[in-house]
């Protein structure tokens, strides 16, 4: 039985891959993500079924339209890759009869393309992170979720309002936009989502990894960089191994 689900959820998270990839082309440009169909932004051609098979298509073609040879952005395969990978680790983590397998994968079809088009266009819209806060809370009255209401609201709450707070006053002092509102709305769907327990490290681990990437890659005060991208990577490692790190932490405690 598991390789049957192995295979089914290679499948379906490469083609929900596939569809990400509509999201993080189109959403941005605030074009209809239905019409038209799949094609080459380029030379505008429309893109026929059998060429626009998940993976397969982009590695037979060489990343390239048949049509005008125009490269296809990397991002596409990574994706169309990356997502089935996810999906696939969650049923070895949780098993395919759990709530929580169900909860962080729809969670996961929200942040990656979150990521991609924060990554790209410095821009987290709220049609992505606003319903990520109704999806928090709403699986949160679900009995067999990690996460309670009480618990998922409180902490969405105290979020939203320190980080506005935040960002008020780093406007009044510094005269300028510090975290932008896309941020804002992001965390908090993470917190709902995650709980009290569970936020605060997720934020510690995203500013260690923008740290991190900024002395090592950037190292120049005047770039700038989205924070979006570290909070998904962030939220994605603790998906996995967030409750062992929080049993280690407990019996250091203990």
């Amino acid at each position: 039985m598991t390789p049957i689900i192995i295979i089914l959820l290679a499948v379906l998270g490469a083609s929900l891959g596939s569809f990400f990839n509509v999201l993080i082309d189109r959403l941005p440009k605030k074009q209809s993500i239905v019409y038209p169909g799949s094609r080459c932004s380029e030379c505008g051609k429309a893109i026929p079924w059998w060429l626009n098979i998940p993976v397969l298509s982009y590695v037979v073609l060489g990343g390239k339209c048949k049509y005008c040879g125009a490269k296809i952005h990397w991002h596409h395969l990574i994706v169309e890759i990356i997502t089935p990978i996810l999906f696939i680790l969650l049923f070895f983590k949780f098993g395919i009869e759990s709530f929580l397998f169900y909860k962080y994968l729809v969670l996961i079809c929200f942040l990656i393309p979150i990521f991609l088009i924060d990554l790209f266009e410095q821009l987290i819209l709220h049609v992505m992170s606003i319903p990520l806060i109704v999806f928090g809370l709403g699986s949160s009255l679900v009995p067999q979720s990690d996460v309670g209401i009480i618990n998922s609201l409180l902490t969405g709450a105290v979020v939203f309002s320190l980080l506005v707070a935040i960002t008020y006053l780093f406007a009044k002092i510094q005269k300028k936009e510090g975290m932008g509102g896309g941020d804002i709305w992001l965390m908090t769907g993470i917190a709902c989502c995650f709980g009290f327990l569970s936020a605060p490290f997720i934020i510690l681990i995203a500013s260690l990894l923008g740290i991190l990437f900024f002395a090592v890659m950037i190292r120049k005060k005047s770039v700038g960089m989205p924070f979006g991208p570290f909070l998904v990577l962030a939220s994605v490692i603790w998906v996995f191994v967030g409750d062992v790190l929080i049993d280690k932490l407990m019996l250091k405690v203990l």
